[in-house]
């Protein structure tokens, strides 16, 4: 593992008292509404990761063409990246249930000087940032329709 991987692990591990970020040209590059990132995920330019519990997929679904990487794994810092290597260059879209989760890992993310992500902050339940995947009417899909389609790399 070399220094920045680990630097972002100290990083991730501290995620309850990261303070949130401030930079408002920072956050308009890297903080998607969710009909920007369906419409991107359906052109095929980015990939989209749903970061929420195993209980969270099965009550709501999962964002169709999401794959299911919960936060709450024990490889979830090797998962994020082997599926920043299977984006081929995409950026790697970052959705939870309320953007709580998501922009943590963000704020780890930029601290370590990692780029490539976008955090979908309005979650699929809504935010204050809007009303979210599922209120916007965005399609989703039964957990194990996602789970089919998830690549092995990141089984």
């Amino acid at each position: 593992m070399n220094f920045r991987r680990r630097q972002f692990l100290a990083l991730l591990s501290a995620l309850p008292v990261l303070p949130a970020a401030t930079a408002a040209t920072e956050e308009s590059s890297t903080i998607w509404t969710v009909q920007k990132a369906h419409a991107e995920l359906l052109e095929d330019r980015i990939r989209l990761l749903d970061i929420r519990s195993l209980g969270e997929w099965r009550e709501t679904g999962v964002a169709q063409g999401a794959w299911p990487v919960s936060i709450h794994h024990w490889r979830f810092v090797e998962r994020l990246f082997t599926a920043r290597n299977l984006a081929e260059n995409r950026p790697v879209a970052l959705i939870c249930a309320t953007g709580i989760r998501s922009g943590s890992v963000m704020r780890a993310l930029r601290l370590a000087s990692y780029d490539g992500f976008i955090d979908v902050s309005e979650g699929m339940l809504g935010s204050d940032r809007g009303q979210g995947w599922i209120k916007a009417g965005l399609p989703v899909v039964p957990m194990e329709d996602a789970w089919a389609a998830l690549p092995k790399a990141l089984a």
